[in-house]
Protein backbone atom coordinates (compact mmCIF):
# COMPACT_ATOMS: atom_id res chain seq x y z
CA UNK A 1 0.00 0.00 0.00
CA UNK A 2 1.26 3.35 -0.95
CA UNK A 3 2.33 6.09 2.15
CA UNK A 4 1.68 9.28 2.14
CA UNK A 5 3.25 11.66 4.10
CA UNK A 6 2.57 15.69 4.21
CA UNK A 7 4.91 18.14 5.87
CA UNK A 8 5.77 22.12 5.71
CA UNK A 9 2.64 22.87 7.72
CA UNK A 10 2.72 25.13 11.02
CA UNK A 11 1.81 28.46 12.66
CA UNK A 12 2.14 31.85 10.36
CA UNK A 13 0.30 35.12 10.57
CA UNK A 14 -2.33 36.29 8.17
CA UNK A 15 -0.62 37.63 5.08
CA UNK A 16 2.15 34.77 5.45
CA UNK A 17 2.86 31.99 3.07
CA UNK A 18 3.36 28.10 3.46
CA UNK A 19 4.55 24.96 1.18
CA UNK A 20 2.95 21.88 2.17
CA UNK A 21 4.66 18.65 0.25
CA UNK A 22 2.60 15.36 0.33
CA UNK A 23 5.43 12.66 -0.53
CA UNK A 24 4.57 9.24 -1.47
CA UNK A 25 6.18 6.35 -1.14
CA UNK A 26 6.04 5.00 -4.94
CA UNK A 27 5.06 7.16 -8.11
CA UNK A 28 1.50 7.46 -7.95
CA UNK A 29 0.97 11.31 -8.94
CA UNK A 30 1.81 11.08 -13.12
CA UNK A 31 -1.21 8.30 -13.01
CA UNK A 32 -3.79 9.24 -10.71
CA UNK A 33 -5.62 12.24 -9.71
CA UNK A 34 -3.94 14.31 -6.39
CA UNK A 35 -5.82 16.19 -4.17
CA UNK A 36 -5.91 18.48 -1.15
CA UNK A 37 -8.54 18.24 1.76
CA UNK A 38 -8.99 20.51 4.53
CA UNK A 39 -10.94 20.32 7.84
CA UNK A 40 -10.96 22.99 10.56
CA UNK A 41 -12.69 22.72 14.05
CA UNK A 42 -15.91 21.43 14.00
CA UNK A 43 -16.65 21.59 10.14
CA UNK A 44 -16.72 19.06 7.47
CA UNK A 45 -13.37 18.16 5.60
CA UNK A 46 -13.42 20.37 2.67
CA UNK A 47 -11.91 19.70 -1.18
CA UNK A 48 -8.76 22.85 -1.42
CA UNK A 49 -7.32 21.96 -4.66
CA UNK A 50 -7.60 19.42 -7.33
CA UNK A 51 -4.63 17.87 -10.07
CA UNK A 52 -5.75 15.32 -12.28
CA UNK A 53 -3.43 12.78 -14.06
CA UNK A 54 -3.29 15.06 -17.46
CA UNK A 55 -2.41 17.76 -14.99
CA UNK A 56 -5.41 19.85 -15.04
CA UNK A 57 -6.02 21.99 -11.94
CA UNK A 58 -9.37 23.31 -10.19
CA UNK A 59 -9.87 25.53 -6.71
CA UNK A 60 -12.08 26.11 -4.30
CA UNK A 61 -13.51 29.24 -4.53
CA UNK A 62 -12.06 30.63 -1.07
CA UNK A 63 -8.59 29.60 -2.04
CA UNK A 64 -8.45 30.36 -6.03
CA UNK A 65 -5.80 33.28 -6.57
CA UNK A 66 -3.89 32.83 -3.46
CA UNK A 67 -3.24 28.73 -3.24
CA UNK A 68 -1.47 26.75 -5.87
CA UNK A 69 -1.27 23.38 -6.55
CA UNK A 70 1.57 21.49 -8.45
CA UNK A 71 3.25 17.92 -8.72
CA UNK A 72 7.15 16.81 -9.12
CA UNK A 73 6.53 13.39 -10.95
CA UNK A 74 10.05 12.57 -10.52
CA UNK A 75 10.11 13.20 -6.70
CA UNK A 76 6.72 11.30 -6.40
CA UNK A 77 5.54 14.73 -4.53
CA UNK A 78 2.47 17.14 -4.57
CA UNK A 79 2.86 20.71 -3.19
CA UNK A 80 0.25 22.96 -1.97
CA UNK A 81 1.37 26.69 -2.37
CA UNK A 82 -0.50 28.93 0.15
CA UNK A 83 0.24 32.49 0.23
CA UNK A 84 -1.54 35.76 1.39
CA UNK A 85 -2.63 33.06 3.92
CA UNK A 86 -5.98 33.84 6.39
CA UNK A 87 -7.00 32.94 9.85
CA UNK A 88 -9.87 30.95 8.32
CA UNK A 89 -7.50 28.64 6.34
CA UNK A 90 -6.68 27.30 10.03
CA UNK A 91 -7.06 23.53 9.65
CA UNK A 92 -5.62 20.37 9.29
CA UNK A 93 -4.52 19.76 5.77
CA UNK A 94 -4.86 16.21 3.69
CA UNK A 95 -3.39 14.77 0.89
CA UNK A 96 -5.21 12.42 -1.15
CA UNK A 97 -4.49 10.22 -4.15
CA UNK A 98 -7.50 8.51 -5.92
CA UNK A 99 -7.40 4.84 -5.26
CA UNK A 100 -4.40 5.17 -2.68
CA UNK A 101 -5.42 6.77 0.57
CA UNK A 102 -4.93 9.69 2.22
CA UNK A 103 -1.97 11.05 4.07
CA UNK A 104 -2.05 11.47 7.88
CA UNK A 105 -2.52 15.27 8.21
CA UNK A 106 -0.56 18.36 8.77
CA UNK A 107 -1.57 21.38 10.91
CA UNK A 108 -1.62 24.98 9.83
CA UNK A 109 -2.33 27.52 12.04
CA UNK A 110 -2.54 31.20 10.62
CA UNK A 111 -2.58 33.29 13.90
CA UNK A 112 -0.95 36.86 14.98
Amino acid sequence: QVQLVESGGGLVQPGGSLRLSCAASRSIFSVNTGQWYRQAPGKERELVATITRSGVIYYAGSVKGRFTISRDNAKNTMYLQMNSLKSEDTAVYYCYASGNGWGQGTQVTVSL
